[in-house]
């Protein structure tokens, strides 16, 4: 492994308008030029893997400070057996300032209806999003998708994107609650035609396990 040029690869998912989506950069130059690809690169003298997708999520989103993790490494994902050491990072797209330059530019793009991936990056969405949803069965790491402040149905809703199916209105406001991970905020907020809604918040901004 020490022989072999190592990358960093990040998959950073937002929620927006109700689906779950991935940041992914239009390649510039070969291989797989005008093709889309994750995020992501070679490590800079000195940088550690923790550095470099700290680096690049910041590039990319203008964000540092949201949930991060790394994922797995991959060595399958071209044909010369290259290294990629991947990062997943979930981050609030209403904060987000994605990079504005001429070449290399991001998009976000739906989960399910991604368009031909350079490197066989699907794999690596894939892997990052059966760990996504795996995680929200015992961490609080939806935090990091939502603002500071916000309604049980935008909780849900977040819950319902990634998961890709509807849930349960009444058994997911009692186990949410139940878990002591959200604290109301004393403050409402107007849902379209419906009743003002309680806001919530998170009681930590960083991951919790229960």
């Amino acid at each position: 492994m020490t022989s072999r040029q190592v990358a960093v690869l990040v998959v950073i998912f937002t929620v927006e308008a109700g689906r779950l989506q991935v940041l992914l950069i239009r390649r510039s130059a070969e291989p797989f030029k005008d093709a889309w690809s994750l995020p992501g690169g070679l490590l800079n003298p000195g940088e550690s893997f923790q550095d470099a997708a700290v680096r690049k999520l910041d590039d990319e989103t203008g964000l540092t400070d949201v949930f991060l993790e790394q994922l797995y490494t991959f060595s399958d994902l071209d044909d010369r057996g290259a290294v990629a050491v991947a990062y997943f990072a979930l981050v609030d797209v209403s904060a987000t300032h994605l990079a504005r330059r001429r070449e290399w530019l991001p998009d976000w793009f739906p989960v399910h209806n991604l368009p031909e991936l350079a490197f066989r990056n699907e794999h690596v969405i894939d892997y990052a999003l059966q760990r996504l949803r795996a995680k929200l069965d015992y961490s609080n790491v939806a935090y990091s998708l939502l603002p500071e402040e916000f309604s049980l149905s935008q909780l849900q809703r977040t819950y319902e994107a990634i998961f890709g199916r509807s849930l349960d209105k009444r058994n997911f406001r009692k186990r949410i609650l139940s878990l002591s991970i959200v604290e109301p905020t004393g403050r409402v907020a107007s849902e379209g035609r419906h009743r003002p809604a309680q806001l919530y918040r998170f009681r930590e901004r960083k991951p919790v396990m229960f």
